[in-house]
């Protein structure tokens, strides 16, 4: 019988990668984004059950095959090896269920209500899987030289079926080899290096299906060794399966349309109305389907449940039998994730900037940006996205692939406004008890900007007094006054017409003040050129 679980290479490794990466994305997620991957780790599970009871009956299709040829020597040695490739096989599973509990003891168990109590810990899973201080001792290279191994064993006994490996490192994997931060990575780093520990049992589930599926592929190349694979057409059935029912906006839905009792003989006929139709038809009969999967309707839990239909015709020596099956798939909606200093509210004419993550989407995650009330300049990074804000509130746009995901709001502040400070000799001036009339001969007003502005945007919290004026005042009427264009000014014009007896003062009114922005461009500090500071003389 030929099995939906059978997957390409090439979706394998998809399948796995989208595991692998979203959990890297997910350390700091809520706990409803934490109970998806649990659903995942459980949607394998039982998928590695099924594919299981799928090898026990291939085993049981040889073993009867063997019997009705009356135990031909040649068939006996082929029984022989099915019977090593499922002891191998249960093997690798069992090491795999060994590392599980494993996991889940050290990382503190099950709770009264039987969830797992370090859910989000990423510590005890890397020191178990990498070893102390990824030391590359821990558990993660030992199951890998145990994988190596497996399929090395699959491929002698296959002949050239090439069966492919599990345990590709960066450098190896098309989308990382060009990639810093991944090209260097072993396997085990890239799987289990910063994992908290539901993902990392998600991807023990997925590495689980990857096993039970290679048996699959040895069992059913040795099934037809012996003519078991020969199908009886006593039931037929259409059916439909998916990789998963959820999916998030913006990726790929995936699904299989076959014939249960589809053989190398038949041709059937394939249509659907899923978007895009059937992709292609393959050499085992079975239709894959394809399509990206759009958002919208959520309902309260952000899940959108939605149906496709598809059907197979096959000739019958009857004549032509139409078999149709539906099936459902949930949308899921992506969680947008912001980090930034300060991501409560944006700065106005400021070069905020975000790191927008969708932990959901993996590495199929191609983020595009669009904002209501700013502009919005895309990053060097993935996800990094500079919001420079116009207006007093901002609608920021998250696309992937040119899906929408979602909208983000943030309120606008308008930046606070420096405080000014006359300072002589590189320390400030006391306004109540003056300075000695001797001692000063220069004048710098400084604008210094609010603490918590400078701590968020520093290259936009650059502030300069560009125009003052200082008078040298007795009684009610100025005595002589000097202008000055930068901070800095000279005031020893003014000090020689000082007379002694603390009557007379300096008087400083502010005229303007800037503000550098992140751009290097600047731009006047409204508000500031009424600012006046009167300086005793003693």
């Amino acid at each position: 019988m030929a099995g939906g679980a059978k997957e390409s290479p090439r979706q394998r490794m998809i399948g796995m990668m989208y595991l692998v990466l979203t959990a890297l994305l997910a350390l700091q997620v809520s706990n409803a984004v934490l109970d998806k991957f649990i659903f995942i780790d459980e949607s394998l599970q039982e998928s590695v059950r099924i594919t299981k009871g799928e090898n026990e009956k291939i085993m049981d299709g040889i073993k009867q095959a063997v019997e009705k040829s009356g135990g031909r020597d040649k068939d006996m040695k082929v029984l022989k090896t099915a019977e090593e490739v499922s002891e191998k096989s249960t093997e690798v599973l069992h090491k795999i269920d060994e590392i599980r509990e494993q996991l889940v003891e050290k990382s503190g168990g099950l709770d009264e209500e039987g969830r797992y109590v370090g859910a989000k810990d990423y510590d005890k899973l890397m020191t178990y899987m990498l070893g102390p201080e990824n030391s590359k001792s821990g558990a993660a290279y030992d199951l890998e030289k145990q994988l190596d191994g497996y399929v090395e064993y699959l491929n002698g006994v296959t002949d050239s079926l090439d069966i492919p490996e599990m345990t590709k490192s960066g450098a190896e994997m098309e989308m990382y080899k060009n990639n810093e931060d991944q090209k260097n990575k072993d396997w085990a780093q890239l799987n289990f290096d910063h994992t908290p520990t539901v993902a990392g049992l998600a991807i023990l589930s997925q590495f689980e299906q990857e096993v039970a599926a290679r048996q699959k592929t040895a069992m059913e190349y040795l099934a037809q060794k012996v003519g078991a694979d020969i199908p009886k057409f006593d039931k037929i059935v259409a059916y439909a399966t998916a990789e998963s029912k959820y999916v998030a906006a913006g990726t790929d839905y995936n699904a299989k349309l076959f014939l249960a009792a589809s053989s190398s003989t038949a041709r059937p006929r394939m249509s659907t109305n899923a978007p895009g139709g059937i992709k292609k038809i393959n050499e085992n009969g079975v239709g894959e389907i394809s399509f990206k999967a759009s958002g919208g309707n959520y309902d309260k839990e952000g899940n959108s449940k939605r149906t496709w239909t598809g059907n197979i015709t096959l000739r019958l020596p009857t004549g032509d039998s139409t078999f149709t099956v539906k099936e459902e798939y949930v949308v899921v909606q992506p969680v947008i994730q912001i980090r930034s200093a300060s991501v409560s509210a944006l700065y106005l004419r400021c070069g905020n900037e975000l790191q927008v993550d969708v932990p959901a989407l993996g590495v199929t995650y191609d983020p595009s940006f669009s904002a209501d009330g700013a502009d919005a300049i895309k990053g060097a990074k993935k996800g990094l996205v500079t919001v420079v804000p116009n207006r007093a509130s901002v609608n920021l746009t998250v696309s992937s692939g040119g899906t929408k995901i979602g909208t983000e709001k943030f309120k606008v502040r308008k930046v606070p406004k420096p405080s000014l400070k006359p300072y002589s000799g590189n320390r400030p001036i006391d306004l109540k008890t003056g300075v000695a009339a001797l001692s000063i001969r220069n004048i710098e007003m400084r604008a210094i900007p609010d603490e918590d502005f400078a701590s968020f945007l520093p290259k936009d919290a650059r502030f300069r007094v560009t125009r003052y004026t200082v008078t040298l005042a007795r009684g009610k009427r100025p005595v002589a006054t000097v202008q000055a264009s930068s901070p800095n000014v000279a005031i020893a014009s003014l000090i020689q017409k000082a007379k002694p007896g603390g009557t007379d003062r300096l008087v400083i009114e502010v005229k303007e003040v800037q503000r550098m922005n992140f751009k290097g461009r600047t731009e006047p500090v409204s508000g500031m050129n009424s600012e006046i500071f009167t300086i005793p003389l003693n």
